[in-house]
């Protein structure tokens, strides 16, 4: 009995997690990259709880495949150093079942391509159109030859055009006002235990340990879009300098790094949900579907999640279950389990956004007393419905 097909467009996070998802439910997968080569360069990625348990529901180990990196403690600090919020990842795992890990993004990346069949990841393969969406899609690819599915999940990324050729009423992209630097700098002779975010007036810098001994680096600045200076790593110096150690040394390393390792995108999110988060026969996941802020970390983790629950509500790609519940039904299902999820964690991403992005004197000051007030039990309450929010639709919890 032949079977299902279905055609992934896109090779991040979300579209190859739902490859390999789908993969184990027994598809035929076809996974299209326009990217001529895999990402060696990028960032790193935090995955929460609610990611791991996600991975694990489809038997992919985060922490194996790719390596993990536990701090000792997350929090929040101010540019003198101290600590608004602190939580230890001790607590979080006793409260959660495990701790957050972060991963550099290409050894995730590599992992899950490489629990594909060989011949299933396509680089260099630009998707071009979608056709017949609600019957048997037809995929068009720039070199060729076109694919027919019986499914296309839509993982091609926060300027989706899949997105925009489908949804045409839809807004779009909304400009959060902040840009943001990234870079993984490799230091040594400098152990960091925590998972820290300092918080300015308008700049927040970030720093997470990975699990290969790198550190990834994050900043955010508030400005117009499309702001650029002639050296990112000038700028990051100008900055940020005078905040905390080890934030001057690990700039240290910054300037040494080629320009093209430090990334710069501004930030957005989508401006209003999707109607729905699929339609006929092709579904979307990720930025794709749900693009939102960073400052919960929450974007990949989502994508992850999305891609689990696609493949848990769609019929088994061969066996006795190869002609049950129709495609087109599955899918319903699907936008019922997470459009209303994603779009909470939407919404909260960008209101956490706007609090560090606060730039008045007095507003930071309130903010920071605020912050600083709260028990640190309220604080864990407060990711409860982030970190333990991933639910497979009809099982249990």
């Amino acid at each position: 009995m032949p079977k299902r097909h279905a055609v992934v467009v896109g090779a991040g996070i979300g579209g190859l997690t739902a490859a390999v998802a789908l993969h184990r439910r027994g598809w035929q997968v076809t996974v299209c990259e326009r990217a001529p080569e895999p990402p060696t360069t990028g960032a790193g990625i935090g995955l929460a709880p609610n990611a791991l348990r996600a991975l694990d529901a489809i038997g992919v180990d985060a922490a194996h495949a790719a390596g993990s990196a536990v701090p000792v403690t997350m929090g929040v600090r101010r540019p003198g150093g101290a600590w608004l919020v602190r939580t230890s990842t001790a607590d979080l795992a006793a409260r959660y079942g495990v701790p957050p890990t972060a991963v550099p993004r290409p050894a995730l990346t590599s992992a899950l391509a490489a629990a594909l069949p060989l011949g299933a990841l396509r680089y260099g393969t630009a998707v071009t159109a979608v056709e017949d969406a609600t019957g048997r899609p037809t995929v068009r690819t720039a070199a060729g030859p076109d694919l027919t599915a019986d499914l296309v999940v839509a993982a091609d990324g926060i300027h989706s055009p899949l997105r925009r050729a489908f949804f045409p009423g839809h807004p779009g992209l909304h400009y959060l006002g902040e840009t943001a630097w990234r870079a993984l700098v490799d230091v040594p002779d400098l152990r960091v235990a925590d998972m820290s975010e300092t918080w300015g007036r308008g700049e927040r810098f970030g720093v997470t340990p990975l699990s290969d001994g790198r550190l990834y680096l994050y900043a955010t600045a508030v400005a117009p879009a499309g702001t650029r200076s002639p050296d990112a790593r000038a700028e990051l110096r100008r900055r940020f300098d005078s905040w905390h150690d080890p934030i001057p040394r690990l700039l240290d390393r910054v300037e040494r790094l080629d320009p093209a390792d430090v990334l710069q995108n501004d930030l957005y999110d989508l401006a209003a949900p999707l109607p729905r988060l699929h339609h006929g026969r092709i579904a979307w996941v990720g930025d794709a579907a749900h693009a939102m802020a960073p400052n919960l970390g929450q974007g990949g983790c989502q994508a992850v999640e999305d891609a689990v629950v696609l493949a848990h509500v769609l019929p088994a790609g061969d066996g006795p279950q190869h002609s049950g519940s129709p495609v087109g039904a599955a899918l319903a299902a699907y936008t019922a389990a997470r459009r209303g999820r994603t779009d909470a964690v939407r919404v909260r991403a960008r209101r956490v956004g706007r609090l560090g992005a606060l730039r008045a004197a007095p507003a930071v000051a309130v903010r920071d007393l605020v912050v600083r007030a709260a028990p640190a039990g309220l604080a864990l309450r407060g990711v409860d419905d982030l970190f333990r929010g991933f639910r497979l639709p009809g099982l249990p919890g």
